[in-house]
């Protein structure tokens, strides 16, 4: 008789369902009292079930004291769901969570490997913690102009060179959908004792179809952060962060997240995490299937559109590039219609109500997930067919000037948190070269830093990225988004 808990329950949902039976009532926060205070215009256009799931999670959904271990129990089904020793719900999203389990393996001046295809949290858990990155290179396409995740190789040598590093990160499945040999750069990290986190914020799905890759609980890995709002039917913010081994204490783990987030989580958030699952356990290795179906006509369909190509294994994979891919970040390069990904993606939203996720200067991507069928995939191949006879429009584009891999790493002359925190100024664009910038400048989705504090710019990096703007770039946390003006370090 197996031991494995009954996923067909969802503690979260029931909880919220015997608030409600009950009609309690509550002279707590929040302020709005089931709707009832809310502005009329937000109830119209939101609907009162969102304020009906918003109560306090203790004192509200559970007693003061959680003694009926509402959320707890709900995290054990989770970890069981994915095979994890402990998880952990955040609604502070996988931004907080990464920076939790950074602060479980590292602290101020102590090293950790990074992939520096990480995300911009990474960088600002670096900055709050004052960790000492050691960068580890990713995989570079240079005739694609695309970074994957680095190699166990790469990591190997990190340790190598620095033997003192607490541990390491990885960045796994990345936006574009390849993901890195999590197993290979377990075992390099166990083999010093050292843990390995993983940013698999876009692999919450991974575990629950065999035809997609590998995720990190099953790969070895120490910890691993996903976001069940990306490739799940979690609501936005909705992180979990999983635990295995006996290399990081469960107790200082959630002590960081502690430190981090909230007090004041959100219910809903809570709820959908936890329906999410009974819904993958339950259900998902076919709806995934069905997506994996669907995902596949969608390629094979976009890949007969003049003028686009969609990016699959024998572009992302093999040797010196990703160890395997993901197929449901549908990546579209658009460089044979003589346009970039940010004028295709503003025509689609402009012309046919299509949002794409990633736009870059050669690629859009639409993303599918197990909610999709033939009723959303149907308009967006017409919105594509469309596009591609609608080029000449989109021509000329200006020009983004991509520099080789060798030209967009930068030097790290300075800890993240001491180029941040330290004096600072404006200079204009033209004098920023050879400078030590003080801010992010990460173009937008899917936010991985071009730059970061403590790095010397250099000329190509900043004509990459004022050129990028010209075209369309987002590069929303500058402090001049424009990038008239640099903030950089006043060095002494």
């Amino acid at each position: 008789m197996s031991d494995r808990p009954d996923h067909r329950g969802a503690p979260v949902l029931e909880a919220l369902a015997e608030y409600h039976e009950r009609g309690r009532l509550s002279f707590t926060p929040p302020g709005h009292k089931q709707a009832r205070g809310a502005d009329p215009e937000v109830r119209r256009v939101l609907g009162d079930a969102v304020f009906h799931g918003d109560v306090l999670a203790s004192g509200g959904l559970d007693d003061r004291r959680t003694r009926g271990r509402v959320l707890e129990r709900a995290e054990h089904l989770m970890a069981d769901a994915v095979h994890a020793a402990h998880t952990f719900f955040s609604t502070c999203g996988s931004s907080l969570s990464v920076k939790a389990a950074i602060l479980s393996v590292a602290g101020p001046h102590e090293k950790l490997l990074i992939g520096r295809d990480a995300h911009k949290a990474v960088v600002s858990g670096l900055i709050i913690s004052g960790v000492r990155p050691i960068w580890v290179e990713p995989n570079w396409d240079a005739g694609r102009h695309l970074a994957h995740p680095p190699s166990a190789a790469a990591y190997e040598a990190a340790f190598a060179a620095h033997p003192d590093a607490k541990g390491a990160l990885i960045t796994s499945p990345t936006p574009y959908g390849t993901a890195a040999d999590v197993r290979a750069v377990a075992e390099v990290c166990h083999q010093r004792s050292k843990p390995l986190i993983v940013d698999e914020a876009w692999g919450a799905h991974l575990p629950f179809h065999p035809d997609l890759p590998s995720w990190a609980m099953d790969a070895g890995a120490d910890v691993c952060v996903t976001s069940i709002h990306k490739m799940g039917s979690g609501l936005e913010q909705g992180s979990v962060f999983h635990l295995g081994g006996d290399l990081i204490d469960p107790a200082v783990l959630a002590s960081r997240a502690d430190l981090l987030g909230t007090t004041s989580p959100s219910v809903p958030l809570y709820a959908g995490m936890d329906g999410w699952r009974r819904q993958m356990v339950l259900h998902g290795r076919e709806l995934l299937g069905e997506a994996l179906r669907l995902a596949a006509g969608v390629r094979a369909a976009i890949e007969e559109i003049d003028g686009l190509h969609v990016n699959d294994r024998a572009d992302f994979c093999g040797k010196g590039l990703g160890h395997d891919l993901d197929p449901l970040p549908v990546i579209i390069d658009v460089s044979g219609l003589g346009t970039t990904g940010y004028r295709a993606a503003d025509w689609l939203r402009e012309h046919h109500g299509i949002d794409s996720h990633l736009a870059d200067h050669r690629r859009i991507s639409s993303q599918l997930t197990h909610a999709d069928d033939e009723s959303t995939t149907r308009p967006l191949l017409a919105a594509l067919r469309a596009l591609s006879r609608a080029a000449d429009t989109l021509r000329p584009a200006p020009r983004v000037h991509v520099p080789p891999p060798d030209h967009l790493r930068l030097e790290q002359v300075m800890l993240p948190r001491d180029a941040y925190f330290g004096p600072v100024e404006d200079v204009p664009v033209a004098e920023a070269a050879g400078r030590v910038t003080a801010e992010m400048l990460t173009p937008y989705p899917p936010g991985i830093p071009a730059a970061l504090p403590g790095e010397r710019l250099t000329s190509p990096l900043l004509d990459y990225l004022t050129s990028g703007i010209r075209a369309g770039m987002n590069l929303p946390d500058a402090v001049d988004t424009e990038l008239g003006t640099v903030r950089v370090a006043i060095e002494e």
